[in-house]
């Protein structure tokens, strides 16, 4: 039985997603404010939240951004009356792990929870290896051989990504939009151009390369 958070004002909406999820087996606690919400989240113990974009106390962005700053990985899926590419390519940056806009069915909530807790089960481990490279995804620093890498955010995003699934060979459109959070035009070169950058970093001169490009379809991280 999972723990779920769910941060929402309308007692309606609340009380539909509650129902839901409890019919699925999973334990619910609901609060109607922003503030609220954060400091329940930040006690811990739960599995998966649920968060409304627009809240009384604090909204859903503040809520978000602050959990990721404060190390708090547990799965967020965002939920909102806003449903333009802008609203929710926002509410994915500010660190939400998926996005639902309102009116939606109660059985395709409780699917993406499912799909959250799956995830958040297979990432939990804090500490990711591949040969001689760490990441601590709590401090979020990354080192090579003992040695920190001075990697900007979005870089050790990227890395992170790539780190989770070492071995896979991972497309650009992947990667993209586990990354950035939104659809991948194929005519940009963005992924290249960070991947590039990232290599310099990682596989500095003499190391042996973990970052390994795959002709013809795209990125993969491996140990030597």
């Amino acid at each position: 039985m999972a723990r779920i958070l769910t941060i929402e004002d309308d007692a309606v909406t609340a009380r539909e997603i509650a129902a839901e999820l409890q019919a699925a087996g999973n334990e619910v606690d609901c609060v109607g404010d922003g503030s609220v919400g954060l400091e329940r989240a930040l006690a811990g113990g739960y599995d998966a939240i649920t968060l409304d974009r627009m809240l009384p106390g604090m909204d859903g962005l503040a809520v978000v951004s602050a959990l990721r700053q404060a190390g708090n990985a547990t799965p967020v899926l965002m939920i909102s009356a806003l449903s333009d590419v802008d609203a929710r390519v926002r509410g994915l940056r500010a660190g939400g792990d998926d996005y639902l806009t309102k009116p939606f069915a109660p059985e395709e909530m409780a699917a993406r929870i499912e799909v959250l807790l799956r995830r958040g089960a297979a990432q939990r481990e804090t500490v990711l290896r591949v040969g001689d490279l760490e990441l601590d995804r709590i401090a979020r620093v990354a080192r090579r051989a003992g040695v920190e890498l001075d990697l900007l955010p979005l870089e050790f995003r990227l890395l992170e990504y790539l780190v989770r699934h070492a071995g896979q060979v991972l497309t650009r459109t992947m990667i993209f939009e586990a990354v950035w959070g939104y659809r991948f035009d194929p005519g940009t070169n963005v992924i290249d151009v960070h991947i590039a950058r990232l290599r310099r970093k990682v596989d500095a001169a003499g190391a042996a390369p973990l970052i390994h490009t795959v002709r013809g379809c795209g990125y993969s991280v491996r140990a030597p």
